[in-house]
């Protein structure tokens, strides 16, 4: 039989590979009815992307009204000046004073207790001013783009600013000033700016507010109000009130005054750069590989202007990178590296060198975890990971304090000896005491519980009960909570004199249950929730027909159209590691299990990162031996040419990993024919190809010789939105083109992951869609 090798690791993979990236669905439990009709009951997200959490709820039957009870920290921010915390987590943004209380939702922006759905993939990413009274929201229109809007958390009052904004991935498309009077946004790789007045309402028209172009990789605001825009090869500052300026004379007035040159062309899409505190230094990253410094202000004309300055080579598996820079001018730079297990952090401080010989980066001892955040006043750093927070000492990186030795999920400074720190069990405010090295000398306040174990009504009273971690807290709905002992708490109970409660199944949606309300007074039913399954992101035109029947020298493009809401993503490794950290970062995120396409000459440059590949988990599948176009007219293809390069691209893998590689395989370019698929076929190799093309492979040079069109990074996404169908191949190219492109698809592949996991779909490796054919 042709394909007895190919079925029998197929049967292999689909055995020990999980079907990974299934999208996360919401689950109810432990409903609680009081005597006053009044429902507890927990909600648990386990959506990709985010971190699996829950959250405690509270609402009244006779009005259906919902309060959260419990703030999850998957983000915080510090608003208002310092007085109130803003948490981020699957059920939406909730608010809590600094002081203590219970969580309230924002007006205008979407949450859960005000009867928004929780989505699946990564929670929605927000900005928001330093006084806490805007938030900055990108509201979907379509997978990849929607419309930026303005709101005002304290009307609701929702703003228009600009249609076609690229939803947020790696980065939000707008910051703030620290004033919070003015923001900056970037829409189609142009920068525009963005004045908040009394009169928010009324705003000259997006035309008259360009900046230039760039992303805003190309600003950075400073303390002071002013910001700093890097375009080309030069830094310009900008003075807020120049932008007004603009407004009139924006066609022959320049964007600020050049402070600065870089010997590199800036690239927005994949460089970053910081600024000194002192406004006279800049650091770059360049390509997220290399980070140099530079002092400003300097005149590069003559020969006076030649130097050389410091910089760092990074491990080219880091995939993200944090400056601290204090007010002192110390810099330490960090980066995390990608492992399978979980990722290495490396620190870097620049530092004189020995005998007065300028500045050189050196090694720092690692912290205990990649987040880290700098007081202030720049004394001290808090750090914060899987493995707890520590407090350290800035200048001689010396550990003080392991303030937790729980997984933290982030952490604030809301002064220099005040710290919010937050964890799977609470938010405290922690009072550094400067005059002790003891960490019991330290006092910690209460602002929040992170989630509750258990839970109820007191016996004796209206409070409510909760266990966190151990330890049992008490609120009466109004007033925060506060640490308990010994309660007593009240048998659960699903019935109380007027209604009785129950969880019902759902069999699609985001919900896998829905808490039902039976009213035995007046004899009606009905769900505390909207249910609702997943609409179809194919034309609803009927039913989906299968396609015909593959004919026997066909390359495999898709798994049968009825059935499994499932696609396979695939990303194809010619030579060039670019992008890789970065996916295999976002696919252990989403929890997904993925193949990828490698060719020799990858494999044979790139060993370590094969290994990479191979300890996540995913499935490794042959690219060839060599970059080779097999439609070109000068190779004859036959049966040994084909089954030699095959087996040599096993022998290099096995020689970098100790591993097979799957018999699973599609040519360079995708290049297919009778002749190469029944040549693959005889060599034990099944032909894969493809049925959505992202266009990902046309470079600028093909579309200028070739008049092919080049898609934008999220016009691919929408493209592969449309396009795809159940048992899709989506293939992703790594690595950077030789003609040149100005973005790359796989920069955005947590926007596509999101769309995907929110239409219904769940992500497998090609192996699975293969088994589900046969």
């Amino acid at each position: 039989m042709k394909h007895k090798r190919y079925v029998l690791s197929c049967l292999l993979l689909a055995l020990v590979m999980p079907v990974c990236g299934v999208w996360g669905k919401v689950v109810f439990s432990s409903l609680n009815l009081s005597g006053d009709n009044r429902m507890l009951f927990r909600a648990d997200s386990d959506a990709a992307g985010s971190i699996r959490h829950g959250a405690l709820f509270v609402t009244r039957l006779t009005d259906l009204s919902l309060q959260q009870m419990t703030a999850f920290p998957e983000k915080m921010e510090l608003v208002e000046n310092g007085r109130t915390l803003q948490v981020r987590n699957a059920f939406g943004a909730l608010r809590i004073p600094v002081s203590g209380g219970l969580p309230r939702t924002i007006p205008g922006f979407p949450a859960f207790a005000d009867g928004a759905p929780v989505l699946g993939g990564r929670i929605e990413d927000i900005v928001v001013s330093g006084d806490g009274r805007w938030i900055l929201y990108v509201e979907p229109v379509t997978a990849a783009y929607g419309n930026l809007l303005l709101i005002n958390t304290e009307t609701g009052n929702r703003i228009h600013i600009s249609a076609n904004v690229e939803r947020p991935d790696a980065y939000f498309p707008a910051c703030w000033s620290p004033d919070s009077r003015v923001f900056v946004y970037t829409r189609g790789n142009r920068l525009y700016y963005y004045s908040v007045n009394a009169n928010a309402a009324f705003s000259v028209d997006e035309r008259y507010r360009v900046i230039g172009e760039g992303t805003i990789n190309s600003v950075h605001w400073t303390e002071g109000g002013d910001f700093f825009y890097l375009r080309g090869s030069t830094v310009y500052r900008v003075r807020g009130s120049e932008l007004f300026a603009r407004t009139v004379y924006a066609d022959f007035l320049e964007i600020g005054l050049p402070a600065g040159k870089i010997p590199y062309e800036f690239d927005y899409n994949f460089d970053s750069f910081w600024i000194a505190p002192d406004l006279r230094a800049i650091l770059l990253s360049k390509g997220g590989q290399n980070i140099f410094y530079f002092p400003l202000g300097t005149d590069d004309y003559g020969t006076a202007g030649a130097s050389s300055f410091p910089y760092i080579m990074l491990p080219r598996s880091g995939h993200k990178l944090s400056v601290l820079w204090s007010p002192q001018g110390q810099i330490t730079v960090l980066v995390s590296v990608y492992g399978a297990e979980g990722d290495a952090v490396t620190a870097y401080r620049l530092s004189p060198q020995a005998g007065g010989g300028g500045l050189v980066f050196r090694t720092l001892e690692p912290p205990i975890g990649s987040g880290a955040a700098l007081s202030p006043d720049g004394t001290r750093a808090v750090f914060w990971g899987e493995r707890g927070i520590t407090l350290y000492d800035y200048t001689s990186w010396r550990a003080l304090y392991t303030l937790s030795t729980r997984p933290a999920y982030a952490c604030l400074w809301a002064g220099n000896q005040d710290l919010v720190i937050g964890d799977g069990s609470r938010i405290d405010r922690i009072r550094l005491n400067s005059s002790s090295s003891s960490a019991s000398s330290l006092r910690r306040d209460l602002i929040c519980i992170s989630s509750a174990d258990t839970f109820g009504f007191e016996q004796r009273g209206e409070r409510i009960l909760a266990r966190s971690d151990g330890i049992w807290y008490a609120t009466d709905g109004l007033a925060p909570w506060t640490e308990a002992s010994s309660p007593g708490m009240r048998p659960v109970s699903v019935t109380s004199g007027r209604y009785r409660v129950y969880l019902e199944r759902q069999s699609s949606g985001p919900y896998d249950n829905i808490p039902m309300i039976r009213n035995i007074a007046s004899f009606g039913t009905a769900p505390l929730l909207p249910g609702g399954g997943f609409p179809p992101s194919y034309p609803d035109d009927g039913p989906i027909r299968e396609d015909e029947p593959s004919l026997p020298g066909d390359p495999f493009t898709h798994a049968r159209r009825q059935g499994a809401r499932e696609v396979a993503i695939c990303f194809d490794l010619y030579d060039d590691i670019t992008g890789l950290p970065g996916v295999l970062e976002t696919l252990r995120r989403f929890d997904i299990t993925a193949t990828f396409f490698l060719n020799g000459e990858f494999i044979r440059r790139h060993p370590a990162a094969v290994r990479d590949i191979v300890a996540a988990g995913h499935e490794a599948a042959s690219m060839f031996f060599a970059l080779i176009d097999l439609s070109d007219a000068r190779y004859r293809i036959q049966s040994d040419f084909i089954a030699r390069g095959l087996a040599r691209n096993e022998d290099e893998f096995f020689n970098a990993t100790e591993n097979e590689l799957g018999l699973i395989w599609h040519a360079p370019y995708y290049t297919a024919s009778t002749e190469i698929v029944e040549a693959a076929s005889q060599a034990g190799y099944m032909t894969v190809g493809r049925d959505v093309d992202p266009m990902d492979w046309v470079s600028r040079e093909d579309a200028r010789r070739g008049g092919v069109i080049q898609y934008s990074a999220s016009d691919m996404v929408d493209r592969i939105m449309e396009q795809k169908r159940p048992g899709s191949i989506i293939p992703i190219r790594l690595g950077l083109l030789a003609g040149g492109r100005s973005d790359y698809l796989y920069t955005r592949i947590g926007v596509l992951l999101d769309a995907l996991i929110r239409d219904g779909y769940s992500i497998t490796p090609v192996s699975t869609l293969l088994e589900r054919a046969r």
